[in-house]
């Protein structure tokens, strides 16, 4: 289901990345400058009709309680707030003509709004 993971640090990682998810999270570093320093975060912000919402974009510039974890060749990283939410959820890349693009299922959410960007 995911690629091989490495915990770098003291902490577990929080989100499970699947292969097609790093793949396609590796094809768009590529295309953005100064890739090799850059890394997906992933994150939780208050919002949305259920109450939370996620957060992913690229990011160059780590804290010192971010919990990082390695997919494949992709870093991935999501600050400490974020990990306990997203503990046991799985990030998945879909392509297709329903339901394309990337996908957080999150076992921890009570509710979620039916496009599925937010939850409670």
């Amino acid at each position: 289901m995911s690629a091989s993971t490495i915990t770098i640090g003291k902490k577990p990682s929080s989100i499970i990345v699947t292969d097609a998810a790093a793949k396609k999270v590796a094809e768009l570093l590529a295309q953005e400058e100064g890739s090799s320093s850059l890394f997906l975060r992933v994150g939780v912000r208050p919002g949305g009709c259920s109450g939370f919402s996620y957060d992913m974009f690229f990011d160059s510039e780590l804290a010192s309680d971010d919990v990082v974890s390695v997919f494949g060749d992709i870093k991935v990283v999501v600050d400490e707030t974020s990990a306990a939410m997203l503990k046991g959820a799985t990030l998945d890349y879909r392509d297709g003509l329903q339901e394309a693009g990337f996908h957080i299922t999150n076992p921890s959410a009570a509710k979620t709004c039916g496009c599925g960007s937010s939850f409670s």
